[in-house]
């Protein structure tokens, strides 16, 4: 693993407009149980506490939160993380533009560290991703490592061109139609391009017109590194899985699905 101190990061600020109405923020919405030693003794399991179990399994016990102003269930819930043995916290988001923006709000706290990324609605597998990604980061020394899945759905995803070595070439959010098989769910990074984004967005912020602008893809800021020269590696899960419980089609498999998380 790195040399640095490793933060998750976990970006809450969506409204779950595509699933609303919901009675608590979807990334507590409850799918399958955990166990806790006792067949008569189960208890709902929510889906972002999946998220934290693989970032645990990575060696990762620090990790922030960044709410919207109002989900206040989500530190309710988890508290200081001491369910799951790690340490978290919680950042409140800024400016409401979009997944770059929210992450930005972690900088002063994650600039110095090796960062990973996930996102706290989404249900994948294997269960030792970040393991791996972490692991590639660590043997190429990429600035950033992306997770790659297979998907079918390219108009819903960031997909992905990458040649034999692993090293990305290409990222292209949500084409209607794509010849690439791979999109990318989840990431790690380190300080290089914490401070490539940090200094993307500031002439963003100061454009008097931003809340009229279209919202910029975080794919689409990993993409500008790598016209950078930034180095982007992939890791590729084959056999893995990405359930995106925010669109409700998706929610009824993950329930259905239940206890398997994916």
């Amino acid at each position: 693993m790195s040399d640095r101190q490793i933060i998750g990061l976990l970006p809450a600020g969506g409204l779950a407009k595509r699933i609303s109405p919901l009675p608590l923020s979807k990334e507590l919405y409850p799918v399958g149980f955990q166990d806790f030693g006792d067949q008569h003794n189960w208890r709902p399991k929510v889906v972002s506490h999946y998220l934290l179990e693989k970032m645990q399994l990575a060696g990762i016990n620090q990790a922030y939160f960044i709410l919207r102003p109002g989900k206040w269930d989500i530190p309710e819930y988890f508290r200081d993380g001491r369910m799951l043995s790690m340490n978290l916290g919680y950042l409140i988001m800024d400016l409401p533009y979009g997944v770059p923006f929210t992450l930005d709000q972690a900088y002063p706290f994650v600039r110095d560290a090796v960062v990973a990324l996930g996102f706290a609605d989404i249900l994948f597998q294997p269960q030792d991703a970040f393991v791996k990604v972490l692991a590639r980061q660590q043997a190429t020394k990429a600035d950033v490592v992306l997770g790659l899945f297979p998907t079918n759905q390219p108009e819903k995803a960031g997909m992905v061109e990458f040649d034999d070595t692993g090293r990305v070439q290409l990222i292209i959010e949500k084409p209607p139609q794509s010849d690439l098989h791979y999109m990318w769910g989840i990431a790690v990074w380190t300080p290089a391009f914490t401070q490539f984004l940090h200094e993307y967005l500031i002439p963003l912020k100061a454009n008097p017109n931003l809340s009229q602008l279209p919202e910029i893809p975080i794919g689409n800021i990993i993409q500008a590194a790598i016209t950078q020269g930034f180095h982007v590696q992939a890791e590729t899960f084959v056999d893995g899985t990405y359930l995106d419980i925010g669109t409700p089609n998706d929610l009824v498999q993950a329930v259905r699905l239940g206890v398997e998380g994916v």
